[in-house]
């Protein structure tokens, strides 16, 4: 089906950052959205929540919460007024700033206890454990860590976020770690995709990606397509190979190392088949070797492949041909001295 945009309905526009529709909206609901779009749209006069509601359908505290969520991702900004809902501002987001901004104007929104930008990560600290109630505690006194269990509540589903296990994994990579409330969410979104919700893998990868200071949203949408590339790679090669159980941590190392090349799966199905024909078993040392003689060679196509072993065959020929005849002689020289 296709899709056409009605222009003849256009009138006076306004405009929406590039950064909700490329980065943002698998991490915003569809509430957050319409109270992003009304703010949007009165940018310039102040809002209170009762008339964000009224125009939106969402409810008042709906409102709040939703406001939170963007103001925690820097797209908006409030100046408390007394007696009435925060007027809405924009502010650019980070992500969108260009390097030829003043610095005046590169200047995030302020939030409540902020992560430290570089902030150590202690990999041999013993974990802290919190009880609900300090959570409780936690939550109320910080923004940023209500605005995290609410996202990851939306991602990972109710009963995740209630277990204790969970919260204290999101607030041990949040404070341990120094990832950023949204870079957070973007690998709760992404464990999610891949069906691995568990509070282990999420920090396993958590603190893969401190270690590598993957701590922007650009960053971490990088490395979840990166990811996702080599999770797809991951399947082919296991459905190329015939195997029925996950690689070692020594395989994965293999498959990265060739996805790197570039080679195709018709180039490393034939790997595999010569390996088999050759030691009657699935051995990824034997086809390392084989892809990385390729590799060194500039043989890239299945046909490139082919030509190559027919030349190291017509060698071996040759050379077991030759190997025949100086036995012969050999043997000749032999005979005729007895």
């Amino acid at each position: 089906m296709e899709l056409k945009v009605n222009s003849g309905i256009w009138g006076t526009m306004f405009g929406v950052p590039c950064i909700v529709a490329d980065n943002l909206l698998k991490l915003a609901t569809g509430e957050q959205l319409k109270v992003l779009l009304f703010l949007l749209r009165n940018s310039e006069r102040n809002i209170s929540a009762e008339e964000v509601s009224a125009n939106t359908g969402v409810s008042a505290v709906q409102v709040q919460e939703s406001v939170l969520f963007w103001q925690n991702l820097n797209m908006l900004a409030s100046e408390n007024q007394a007696g009435s809902f925060p007027v809405m501002q924009m502010t650019a987001p980070v992500a969108a700033v260009s390097d030829k901004t003043s610095p005046e104007k590169q200047q995030p929104a302020p939030v409540e206890n902020p992560p430290p930008e570089s902030k150590p990560v202690h990999t041999m600290r013993k974990k802290e454990y919190y009880t609900p109630s300090e959570m409780e505690n936690l939550v109320k006194s910080s923004s940023e860590i209500k605005a995290l269990f609410t996202m990851a509540q939306q991602a990972l589903g109710i009963e995740a976020i209630k277990m204790d296990t969970m919260r204290n994994t999101l607030l041990w990579i949040y404070r341990n770690y120094g990832l950023k409330t949204e870079v957070i969410m973007t690998l709760v979104q992404y464990c999610c995709d891949i069906d691995k919700k568990s509070p282990r893998y999420i920090e396993r990868i958590a603190l893969d990606w401190a270690e590598k200071e993957i701590n922007t949203l650009d960053s971490a949408n990088e490395e979840v397509e990166r990811l996702k590339k080599y999770n797809e790679f991951v399947y082919k090669i296991k459905r190329s190979f015939e195997m029925e159980y996950t690689p070692t941590t020594k395989q994965k190392e293999f498959i990265e190392q060739w996805q790197g090349f570039g080679f195709d799966m018709e180039i490393i199905h034939h790997a595999y088949e010569k390996c088999v024909e050759s030691i009657r078993k699935l051995s990824f040392e034997y086809i390392n070797k084989i892809l990385t003689s390729w590799h060194e060679k500039n043989i890239t196509t299945l046909e490139e492949a082919k030509a190559d072993d027919k030349e190291y065959k017509d060698k071996k020929k040759d050379s077991e041909q030759t190997s025949g005849r100086l036995d012969y002689e050999k043997y000749d020289i032999f005979i005729n001295n007895i």
